[in-house]
Parts: structure tokens; sequence; C-alpha cells
């Protein structure tokens, strides 16, 4: 499965629950890389990046210094 299909199954089967699993989340290096190919792909903005998948800018722009 690729990142968008495992997000959009998260997001369906805990829609209610959104918020309280956010603190739950983690990410390996692939999956942070496919998040910044994406923006650079569709050229988003941190802002829209974060919104897009559920993230902080602060979060963004830290894997853009670290990668």
């Amino acid at each position: 499965m690729s990142l968008s299909d495992i997000l959009k199954v998260n997001n369906i089967i805990f829609y209610d629950r959104l918020s309280e699993n956010q603190k739950f989340k983690s990410y390996n290096k692939q999956t942070i890389f496919e998040i910044l190919d994406y923006q650079k792909r569709y050229k988003l903005s941190n802002s829209q990046l974060a919104r897009h998948f559920k993230l902080s800018r602060n979060t963004i722009a830290k894997w853009k210094r670290i990668f």
C-alpha cells in the first residue's frame, strides 16, 4: 500500500477520533520523502502540505531542514 492509500483508510476508520490520534503518528524516512516529493510535484507551500496531510507546519519545516 502506498502512503495515500494508508491515509485514506486511516481517515475512513478513525474519522471521528482524528484529533485524539494525531499524537500517535510516526513517519519513517521513506514516507517523509514521499510527502516532500508530493510537495515538490504539486508546488505546495508548507501550509498547504500540512493541511493536506493533517500535519504541523513546523513538522514540515523540520523535515525539510533535516532531509
